[in-house]
């Protein structure tokens, strides 16, 4: 009977430290909203861009306590008059690529919130049937099937989150995963997304490092930031964490990186997280204008 080399567990040791090494310096994607200006393109040029990994839509900005839901994009089309269905193409060519393209809900001006459970799952199945991979025949964005739901939740109550987290993940067991993803402030825990957050069911969480000065760079101080990504990375059970950012100074009220700074002194320090997944930048209009994503895309 051979004997087992007494070289294998130093071996296997070896071959665990480099696993580790290689996945706690994994390459991060760039997430980007695309929708709150008609001047930043298309969606199909967005992505041909080679720049990002992850699209959210902006917004589905009215849904819920009885309210006929209303998708916005801005100048890009009318979907009152079924315009906004030719996104469907730029879906398609995005995915294509490999790119997620999610739908984001909420936003900063809108009408939303969930009066119940029951609201929750009525507000679920809206979105299975005119988003993802349900039927129905007035699907805003025509009948591509999108990856996922965005949570930008700014605006009031913080109730059933949580239950519509649940019953959006539930539809992943008819065959095709929906992805979850979340961008709540950095302040922790998230007032309006802490307990949908607690489910541990969202794959992707772009916390809004901006706009929010306790928790943001500011001038020549990288220490809130840093301590607060700290904070999020051990506190939540979720798939990928990103650093959120303004793509200009003038994409948000405070919290803007000069690129430099970004890729010198904060990667280096939070790329150490296992969580780490990318940066996520508001938004497609404001890096064309500044050119953020360009200028760090090999560094995260």
């Amino acid at each position: 009977m051979a004997t087992r080399s007494e070289a294998s567990p130093t071996l296997f040791f070896l071959l665990l430290v480099l696993a580790i090494i290689k996945t706690s310096h994994a390459a991060g994607g760039i997430a980007i909203y695309w929708g709150q200006n008609g001047n930043e393109g298309t969606l199909t040029a967005t992505c041909a861009t080679g720049r990002y990994a992850y699209v959210n839509i902006a917004f589905l900005n009215k849904f819920g306590n009885g309210r006929t839901p209303e998708i916005n994009l801005a100048g890009h089309c009318n979907p009152a008059s079924n315009g906004c269905t030719a996104v469907s193409s730029g879906i398609r060519s995005c995915q294509a690529r490999g790119i997620k393209v999610m739908l984001s809900i909420g936003g900063g001006v809108g009408s939303y919130s969930l009066a119940s459970q029951a609201d929750a799952k009525n507000v679920a199945d809206y979105l299975w049937n005119n988003f993802l991979g349900g039927t129905s025949s007035s699907r805003p964005l025509g009948d591509a099937v999108l990856d996922g739901i965005d949570f930008d939740i700014e605006l009031g109550s913080t109730q059933y989150w949580d239950d519509l987290s649940r019953y959006l993940s539930a539809y992943s067991n008819q065959g095709r995963k929906v992805y979850l993803t979340a961008a709540p402030q950095c302040p922790f825990p998230d007032r309006l997304l802490g307990t949908a957050l607690n489910t541990g069911l969202f794959d992707y969480v772009w916390i809004q490092f901006y706009n929010n000065r306790p928790c943001q760079y500011s001038s020549g101080n990288t220490n809130n930031l840093v301590n607060s990504w700290n904070r999020w990375t051990s506190s939540i059970n979720a798939g990928k964490i990103f650093l959120g950012l303004p793509a200009a100074p003038a994409a948000a009220g405070s919290g803007y990186i000069p690129p430099n700074v970004l890729t010198s002194q904060i990667l280096p320090v939070i790329k150490s997280s296992a969580k780490y997944g990318g940066v996520m930048l508001w938004s497609k209009f404001f890096d064309d204008r500044n050119g953020y994503s360009a200028s760090i895309l090999n560094s995260v």
